[in-house]
């Protein structure tokens, strides 16, 4: 009981989604990356911006339920992205727009895709050292208690 409820206090559900969708649309990104000189290739993402302004919906409705310090994300699922019964995020990327159709018919951009993988995985590593701190700070007040 005393896990759940630590698990599931503060910024830990949050951070719990970002590090999950990170990894999601990385395995997305670089499906984009293998397939940049494929003929007809269309690259896919997801929107950042969808999935934050999700996030910050859940912990506003947090805050309103509870005060904002304990308590599941209670997620409510976009066109985009949607909890699967395992705990994992599932992505439904779309089309990326915008970018220049090559004589192969391939929709690329190789500079905005490294740029979208860096700020995926920058992303991802601040989630996990945030994490990585609150359970440090929650070890080292166990080992005090010993």
């Amino acid at each position: 009981m005393l896990i759940d409820e630590v698990t599931s206090s503060g910024a830990m559900p949050a951070l719990e989604m970002m590090v999950r969708f990170a990894g999601s649309r990385q395995r997305v990104l670089a499906h984009n990356i293998a397939n940049i000189d494929t003929p007809n290739f269309r690259p896919m993402d997801v929107s950042p911006g969808g999935f934050q302004a999700a996030l910050a919906e859940a912990v506003e409705r947090r805050r309103a339920a509870t005060g904002g310090e304990s308590g599941q994300l209670e997620w409510k699922e976009t066109s985009e992205v949607r909890a699967g019964a395992d705990g994992f995020l599932e992505l439904t990327p779309k089309t990326a727009s915008g970018n220049i159709l090559f004589h192969d018919r391939n929709n690329r951009d190789l500079e905005r895709t490294m740029q979208d993988l860096v700020e995926n995985v920058t992303v991802f590593r601040a989630a996990i050292d945030l994490m990585r701190g609150r359970t440090e700070l929650l070890r080292q007040a166990i080992s005090e208690r010993s």
